[in-house]
Parts: C-alpha cells; structure tokens; sequence
C-alpha cells in the first residue's frame, strides 16, 4: 500500500475491504473546490470499507494511504458473506465500526472547538498508536490538508512544540521527542477516542501495549 494510494474514491464502486498491517489509510472528505479535510485514521486495529458490509456499497469520503506499508485485501462479496453468517465477526467488525464513528464524532467537534496546537498533538497521537516507531513522515502542507487548516497554522504549532521540546520536525519527518508530554499537551478529544478504542476493541489495546513494551 505506497503512500498516496487511493484506496476508494468518493462514490465510487467498492469491491474490496483492506486491513492495513503497518500502513495508515486516511478517510477524507473532499469538497468542490478541492479542498479536503481528514476525519478519521485506520491502522493494524481496523480496516477500510465498511460501507460494504453495512449495506451502502459506497461513500462520499475518500481513503488514501497516508503512511505507506502492507495490508491484506478481501473481496467485498466474501466480507459481506461472513459477516452475515457469523456473529463473531460481525459483532466484531460492528463493534469496530461505533469505534470508527466515535473518531470521526469527535474529529468534528475538535476541529471546531480546539486550537491547532491541539489538533495537531491529537493527530500525531493517532499516528504514532498505529506506527512501529516515533517518527511520522508527513510535510507541513500535508498535515495542514488533513487538518483543514492553513498551512501557516500548523507551520506555527510545530515550532511551539518543538521550541517546547515535545517534537522535532525536518524535512517532512516529524520526531516525537517526550510523548508523556504530548499526551499531556492534547485536548480531551484523543483520550476519549482511546477509551472507546480500547472499551470496544480490548484485544487491541493488550497488543498495543505488548507492542509498545517491546
């Protein structure tokens, strides 16, 4: 999955369901104009396409491999035929999907209401739960794009936190520097995603943990 992929367009016909390894898709939506806005990430914990087992086929959002990697790719028809004949599985993957809306809820109102130092700190939290390492790849024009905002904003948030020593960034690469911190420095919006992560997917957070240990 190289970095830059379309894994779905806007309306377009899904005939597949991915399930990143160690890649990072995100879900974004595109206005007229071309301006786009990320409202939700998807990792090793989940996949991407849930409108195929939900019943719609399609979506306005578009998803786009954001941190490149490998995935497993299942037709949409054997997905669909699974899920309807085992409960296991579908409770799973439905658990997984009020995970996903609870993201994107909270994207919405944190994008609202929070200041770019804090989207951005919520942000790199997101990437780093779903990266082997601290390092993020991702130019200031980039991440301004999956913020919504502009690029002199977010231009603006990496210099105080890397002045704060939180973070230090060159050349598209972004080092977290003290996480503990971080997490400190982010508005309440990443935490309460964590926790419905982890109420509604346990067995991610164990593996998360045994990940972060190692």
């Amino acid at each position: 999955m190289p970095l830059g992929m379309a894994v779905y367009e806007s309306g377009g016909a899904q005939g597949f369901v991915y399930f990143p390894t160690d890649s990072i898709v995100s879900l974004l939506y595109v206005l007229e104009n071309g301006a786009s806005t990320e409202i939700a990430v998807t990792g090793n914990e989940g996949l991407v396409g849930i409108s195929l087992f939900m019943g719609g086929e399609s979506t306005p959002s578009r998803a786009v491999v954001q941190s490149a990697g490998q995935g497993f790719r299942v037709r949409g028809v054997v997905l669909k035929r699974l899920f309807e004949s085992s409960g296991d599985v579908q409770h799973l993957l439905l658990r997984f999907t009020q995970a996903l809306i609870t993201q994107m809820t909270q994207t919405a109102v944190c994008n609202r209401h929070h200041s770019v130092d804090q989207q951005l700190c919520r942000w790199l939290l997101l990437m780093l739960d779903r990266l082997a390492s601290s390092e993020v790849l991702m130019t200031q024009e980039l991440i301004a794009n999956m913020l919504g905002v502009r690029r002199e904003g977010v231009t603006e948030a990496a210099g105080k936190l890397q002045t704060e020593g939180l973070i230090e960034y060159r050349r598209g690469r972004i080092r977290v520097l003290d996480r503990s911190r971080l997490e400190g420095r982010v508005c309440e919006c990443y935490a309460v995603v964590k926790r419905e992560y982890a109420r509604l997917m346990p067995h991610r957070q164990e593996s998360g943990a045994a990940h972060a240990r190692a």
